[in-house]
Formats: C-alpha cells, sequence, structure tokens
C-alpha cells in the first residue's frame, strides 16, 4: 500500500468516527465524548496536511517521469533513424603494406636526450648580516661603522673566493703565466686544518677587490667573526680567513 493510499485509509477511519460522534449530537454527550470529538478532528486536519504534501510530491514526481519519457521517445527515434539508415558498405581500415613500416611507426625511435651541461663546481660564499644581527653586535665593537659598511666587506670576501677558487678549479694547462703563480701560491697556503674549506687571504682581498686591508676593515672582520661568518687560521705568517 502506497503511502497515500495509506493517509486515504486513515482519513476515512477519522471520518467516520467524527460521523458516529455527530449522530451522537442530539443527545447531551459527556464531555470525555465532546474531548474525543476535538481529537478526532486536530487528527483529521492534520492528515489532511499530510495529504497535501504527499500529492504535491507525487505531482513533481509525475513531471519528472514525463521529462524522462520525452527525452526517451527522443532517443529511440535517432536509434530507429540510424537503424534504418545503416550504410550497406563500411570503410575498412588501411593497411600497412610495409611491415617494417608499419614497426617504425608503432615504435618511433626516441629522439636523443640532450646531455646535462656540466655544473660548476659550488662555492660556498658568506651570508650577508641581517639587521638583526647587526643590532646585536655589541656598541663598543661597531663603533661608527654602518650596518652597509659591513655588508660591503661581505661582499668583498665573496668576490674574493669567487675569484680565488675559478682559479685553483681550473687546469694548469688553461691558464697563463700569472694565473699559474696564483694558484701555486694558493695551494702552498693550505694546510691540513683548510681541506674541505674556503678561505682567503688579505693579498687576495687585495688582488682581487679595491677594499684596503686597514683599521676599519680588521674591525669588521672582529664583527664577523662575532657573527659567526668567518674564523681566522694563523700558521707561517699568513692570516686564512676561513668562510663558515
Amino acid at each position: 500500500m502506497s503511502e497515500l493510499q495509506l493517509i486515504s485509509v486513515h482519513i476515512h477511519e477519522r471520518l467516520t468516527s467524527i460521523h458516529r460522534l455527530m449522530d451522537l449530537s442530539a443527545a447531551q454527550l459527556p464531555r470525555l465524548k465532546m474531548k474525543k470529538l476535538g481529537q478526532e478532528l486536530l487528527t483529521v486536519d492534520s492528515l489532511l496536511e499530510q495529504l497535501e504534501t504527499c500529492v504535491n510530491e507525487q505531482k513533481i514526481q509525475l513531471q519528472q517521469l514525463k521529462k524522462l519519457e520525452e527525452s526517451f521517445q527522443t532517443d529511440l527515434v535517432e536509434v530507429q533513424h540510424l537503424q534504418n539508415h545503416i550504410p550497406a558498405h563500411l570503410p575498412k581500415k588501411k593497411h600497412l603494406e610495409n611491415s617494417t613500416e608499419a614497426v617504425l611507426q608503432l615504435n618511433p625511435t626516441p629522439a636523443p636526450e640532450a646531455e646535462p651541461q656540466k655544473n660548476s663546481r659550488a662555492v660556498r660564499h658568506m651570508e650577508f648580516i641581517s639587521t638583526a644581527e647587526f643590532n646585536l653586535i655589541p656598541q663598543y665593537m661597531r663603533g661608527r661603522v654602518s650596518y652597509e659598511q659591513v655588508n660591503a666587506v661581505v661582499r668583498c670576501f665573496n668576490s674574493a673566493v669567487s675569484a680565488k677558487y675559478r682559479i685553483i678549479h681550473q687546469s694548469v694547462k688553461s691558464l697563463n703565466n700569472q694565473s699559474r703563480r696564483l694558484q701555486q701560491r694558493f695551494k702552498e697556503q693550505e694546510n691540513k686544518d683548510t681541506t674541505g674549506q674556503y678561505f682567503v687571504v688579505d693579498q687576495d682581498i687585495h688582488d682581487f677587490t679595491q677594499m684596503k686591508v686597514d683599521k676599519r676593515f680588521l674591525s669588521v672582520v672582529h664583527m664577523l667573526r662575532h657573527c659567526r661568518r668567518l674564523r681566522e687560521l694563523r700558521g707561517g705568517g699568513v692570516t686564512r680567513y676561513v668562510v663558515s
């Protein structure tokens, strides 16, 4: 039994009960019977609301079914048209006459991949000082040196390191006489403590940059050492500034 039919049965039962109570209206009904009559009327009202909701839902479903039927009829007409107009001869796939050509087309030779370019050796550089780090340097150590002057020295160190190790990483045959002498000097300055490290000396700063190695330069070196940007290795009368 559908929901609509079930609601109709309930309404019919309630109406029958109300009719019976109304038939007794000529007599004096007990108060309990009058209360029951009111309850039956409320029940009928609720059932009527449910009936109205159910009818509206059925209308919506009916509209959807009609749209579905129209769509189905359209598809059916198209299928019948295709069935009645199938060509007598359908075109066949063209076969490759040459089997070798077929293999080449099915399995084309991949294009050769370009060889990756060899990257130049990476060189460790010194990181610039941030404003927060600069402000943490004690005032007695900073003196009148500005934030820009400190990072100018950092830039100077990085330029010297790049120039020095560009020469070191080249083969001897590709260097001119002056660069060969520099490369020889660089190797003589190395020792067991500098293995795997990147460092420069005062002479490198003089040769590869325009920075003067004076008192201000040395005071900035002291600040960079305080900020752990470099450390000093002394030996053989040479001070090596190792990039941290």
